[in-house]
């Protein structure tokens, strides 16, 4: 994304994810919520961040709607959120999500899926896995709803979803592109999954580039 758009680009690992240091304890329900309205503004704070374009997966998705939708208040001295790229978001719970966070749960102990994690989230693994798993499945995360902060996103919002994404049906594109304030398009991938990143990344990364191009472009100013 940075080579095709000009772009400097920042992209960290949340706390136990990657090489970040290990979450402490169960994940609250509102753990999105926390992110995007406490980590986020100090990871930019604390690298200088002025106008950014938000890009986030899946929970990463999340975030960026809770902060870009939080109001006069989230707005940011140093700068603003020029653009929102969201993949595979998340801003209600379906039950095909609920259905397939039960199947991998329990095929996590075969070893495959572990295997496949630890490569991007070594010893934090099994600890990232269980409290991911844990809150999404608690009884009273069923009625999370994010669909509150999208009247308030005006910055332009770009949309990323596999047809076959297995934790979320078109329904939740839908409600991004009708409910934020400000223009929308959304990309939906046939014979794709829940990561068109990695599983369609030459279109994602075309669809993504044009995209934040355009936005600078329209506004005169140097990428």
């Amino acid at each position: 994304m940075a080579s095709a758009t000009g772009c400097g680009a920042l992209v960290y690992s949340r706390a136990g994810h990657g090489g970040s240091e290990a979450s402490r304890g169960p994940r609250p329900v509102r753990y999105l919520h926390e992110e995007a309205l406490e980590v986020l503004p100090a990871v930019r704070d604390h690298f200088g961040l002025g106008d950014v374009v938000l890009f986030g997966h899946s929970d990463g998705a999340s975030i960026a709607i809770l902060y870009a939708g939080a109001g006069p208040e989230s707005r940011h001295p140093r700068g603003s959120v020029r653009a929102i790229i969201l993949e595979a978001p998340h801003v209600f719970v379906e039950p095909l999500c609920l259905e397939s966070m039960t199947r991998i749960s329990a095929e996590y102990a075969t070893g495959r899926l572990r295997r496949r994690l630890s490569r991007h989230h070594g010893e934090n693994t099994d600890s990232l896995f269980r409290s991911w798993i844990d809150v999404w499945l608690r009884p009273e995360f069923r009625t999370w709803n994010i669909e509150e902060a999208l009247p308030a996103i005006e910055s332009p919002v770009l949309v990323i979803q596999g047809e076959d994404d297995e934790y979320g049906t078109v329904k939740q594109v839908e409600a991004v592109v009708t409910g934020v304030r400000g223009p929308a398009r959304s990309l939906l991938l046939p014979r794709c999954g829940h990561s068109p990143h990695r599983e369609r990344a030459e279109e994602v990364l075309d669809a993504a580039g044009r995209f934040v191009r355009e936005i600078l472009d329209r506004a005169g100013q140097p990428s």
